[in-house]
């Protein structure tokens, strides 16, 4: 080998090294400052919103070898108890397809196990954004949380008149109160088939996301009910106004809703 191709080779690794350096220190950075919940696609892109020209197979592969894992989901709560109220038609049928926020919402209860007891999240999403619009965190499942949460809904956004609301078949969104409350203000329900979780998935993507990402692994970080509702809010706060998604064109849900209906 000639000696200048030797000092080539060795000068292009300490190159390589250096300019991997820079990329890994702040990839370390993203992944930290988003508690260890981005995986490779969101760290990548949130590089390429810092300025960074990198290839996602890199930033992977860096990933890989500082062993920075992404999380994976787990288990449901369900809330069918036969038909004890009315059942809505399946006016969604898995189209999850919208042109502008406030068109379809989406909502389901999840169940929390904890050593001092279980606790139910209720929420209701936007499917055009993924912004939760509302939610309430109880140690029961029962009608007054679910009338706080729409409370909450109807107050961020009292004219939603033509909007759908989709739900499954629980015995929440069959009682009387909930059609009634939708009805007042013009909304039409959509009820998923009978155990079916794909006619109602992207609300099942986001208990899955918020699961892996601050409640598996975490349990026993949440000592009481009122730490665990501290940390849903900040969570809840995290994901609708930074955590990018690629549904939202790598924008936070509040953040698209806003330039959303700003250019309508």
């Amino acid at each position: 080998m000639a000696k200048s191709t030797y000092y080539f080779e060795i000068n292009k690794d300490d190159l390589v090294t250096e300019r991997n350096r820079d990329i890994l220190q702040e990839i370390k950075r993203i992944f930290e400052e988003n508690k260890k919940r981005y995986g490779v696609r969101r760290v990548h892109q949130e590089l390429v919103n810092r300025g960074y020209k990198v290839k996602h197979k890199r930033v992977q592969r860096l990933m890989h070898e500082v062993g920075l894992p992404g999380k994976r989901p787990k288990e449901k709560y369900h809330s069918y108890k036969g038909e004890v109220g009315k059942i809505a038609d399946n006016i969604i049928n898995r189209d999850f397809s919208t042109t502008a926020p406030l068109q379809k919402w989406t909502s389901d209860v999840s169940q929390f196990n904890f050593s001092w007891g279980k606790c139910y999240m209720s929420p209701v999403l936007d499917m055009n954004t993924n912004e939760i619009i509302s939610y309430d965190l109880s140690i029961s499942a029962n009608l007054e949380q679910i009338s706080r949460m729409l409370d909450k809904a109807f107050e961020k956004f009292p004219t939603v008149d033509g909007l759908i609301f989709h739900s499954d078949q629980g015995w929440q969104y069959q009682h009387a109160y909930f059609r009634n409350a939708l009805k007042e203000r013009g909304i039409i329900q959509s009820m998923s088939r009978k155990g079916n979780c794909y006619d109602n998935c992207i609300m099942e993507s986001f208990f899955g996301r918020l699961k892996n990402e601050m409640y598996y692994g975490h349990e026993k970080d949440y000592s009481s009910f009122e730490e665990f509702s501290k940390a849903v809010d900040e969570y809840i706060d995290y994901y609708n106004n930074k955590r990018i998604q690629a549904k939202t064109k790598w924008m936070p849900p509040v953040q698209y809703r806003v330039a959303s209906m700003c250019s309508a």
